[in-house]
């Protein structure tokens, strides 16, 4: 591969910047805090301004209590799939047992529509011993981050709890808010078209948000709001156990994914959270304001819906 020169390099930043662009503009931050400066091509193109240090929280004792529960429901569901591992008779010193991670076989690709795709191994989900219902008391009237001073209600997820389709999206807007329900206002219409137009309905699949919680003005979730919300996710998930997770907008997608790659970059290709397949795409709000985005999000859809008639198959 040759080096790239000055004017490639200056060209990649470009698309970075103008990719970083498209992200505020999927928000619906258009023009906030931004510079204007020229490329090497003359044409104006936006720089954006350092954001400001996030506040720093602190939390409350009945808070670190709630954390501490968490951490250890999650435990102790470790520590039962590991003793459903033990072979029948067998002894073990509690008091000298070490924690490992078990070595699982990973399961054999198999030959799709899209490429070879490896299967959902089940053993690649924590087991947990807890239901939706008690993840939802656990949350109760949440105050452990800024946003639940500005919200109306905490809104949680909702649907099948054995769906085979999970969506997820940022956080909840002002119609979520005022419901207590997820995606149903404009943008929730839209998500329930999609839904159907691959011959699901909108009870046959399970929806949530990264945040519970709607922020200001609809900004973007900080990481440490983010980071508070999102383990309530991943223990939704490990109880649903989907077969595919489609993930709507930017920021849903960095967050599950813990991947620094743009949406425009990754959207349409399945990717991986610990064995189920995830399907990243653009936020029904971004294809209400940019509707030419709805054919690649069709093509999406459609490459998710052949995958779970072709998994169904297999079964």
């Amino acid at each position: 591969m040759k080096d790239e020169t000055p004017a490639q390099a200056l060209e990649a930043l470009v698309a970075d910047v103008r990719e970083e662009l498209s992200y505020l503009r999927e928000l619906g931050i258009v023009g906030a805090n931004v510079d204007v400066s020229q490329d090497a091509a003359g044409e104006t193109v936006p720089a954006l301004a350092p954001r400001a240090p996030e506040p720093v929280t602190t939390r409350t004792p009945s808070e670190d209590a709630s954390l501490k529960r968490n951490a250890l429901a999650l435990e102790r569901a470790e520590a039962a799939r590991e003793a459903a591992a033990q072979p029948a008779g067998s002894e073990t010193n509690m008091a000298s047992r070490t924690r490992k991670t078990p070595e699982l076989e990973t399961p054999a690709p198999i030959e799709t529509l899209f490429g070879t795709i490896t299967p959902k191994d089940e053993a690649s989900l924590p087991q947990v011993n807890e239901t939706l219902e008690d993840i939802h008391n656990d949350i109760g009237e949440c105050t452990r981050c800024p946003l639940s001073a500005g919200r109306t209600h905490v809104v949680h997820s909702e649907g099948n709890p054995r769906a085979q389709l999970m969506f997820v999206g940022e956080a909840p807007g002002a119609d979520e808010d005022a419901s207590a329900r997820p995606f149903v206002g404009r943008a929730g219409q839209l998500l329930n078209k999609i839904i159907e137009a691959i011959g699901l309905k909108r009870e046959d699949v399970y929806i949530g948000n990264v945040n519970r919680c709607r922020p200001p003005q609809n900004r973007t979730p900080t990481l440490a709001e983010a980071a508070t919300c999102k383990p309530f996710l991943l223990r939704e998930i490990a109880i649903v156990r989907p077969k595919v997770i489609v993930v709507l907008g930017n920021t849903a997608m960095k967050n599950l994914l813990e991947t620094k790659e743009g949406i425009t970059k990754v959207r349409g290709k399945f990717q991986d959270y610990r064995g189920i397949k995830v399907m990243p795409t653009f936020h029904p709000a971004y294809l209400l304001r940019d509707p030419s985005k709805k054919r690649e999000t069709w093509e999406d859809m459609k490459r998710v819906r052949d995958y779970l008639n072709s998994a169904e198959s297999d079964e």
